[in-house]
């Protein structure tokens, strides 16, 4: 059996006007944020299935259920620090995140440097093991539209 293991994290939020944005543990100033039971930061909501997924922990609702009202408004990077948690008590240390945006507006990259370093001290590990991008899905379909915001990760981790 290898050490390394792989996992996959896909999610979506609706946008909605009023709504704060949360992405990658910042706060963005936009007219439009995402919903969800959380804050609804859908890049920290990929980086945890993808995680859990590669140790075989199930999902992020598995763990922190959206019906359970001891999370509704909760700050994802504690469910990511839990998620950390889980990983390193069964034995796992992260190799890399490779993570992906889709949203129209606003644009990520200006944030991509804080996002990285916010993430990397959540998780405990060094800003490189951590890589965002961001693409635009050129104006087609609900990104497109500016109606909501989707986010990809592979993680790749390691027994210890």
């Amino acid at each position: 059996m290898s050490n390394f293991r792989v996992g996959f994290g896909y999610d979506v939020h609706q946008l909605k006007e009023g709504e704060e944005f949360w992405l990658g543990g910042i706060k963005l100033e936009h007219d439009k944020g995402a919903v969800g039971h959380s804050d609804a930061d859908v890049l920290i909501h990929v980086i945890c299935d993808a995680l859990l997924g590669a140790a075989d922990l199930r999902d992020i609702g598995f763990h922190f259920a959206d019906t359970d009202p001891k999370y509704k408004g909760i700050d994802s990077k504690i469910l990511l620090k839990e998620v950390m948690k889980l990983l390193r008590n069964n034995g796992y240390e992260l190799g890399n995140l490779d993570t992906t945006i889709c949203l129209q507006q606003p644009k990520v990259n200006p944030h991509i440097p804080i996002m990285k370093q916010c993430l990397a001290e959540v998780m405990e590990v060094e800003e490189n093991q951590v890589s965002i991008k961001a693409t635009t899905t050129e104006r087609l379909g609900f990104v497109g539209r500016e109606e909501g915001v989707s986010a990809y990760c592979v993680a790749l981790i390691n027994k210890k």
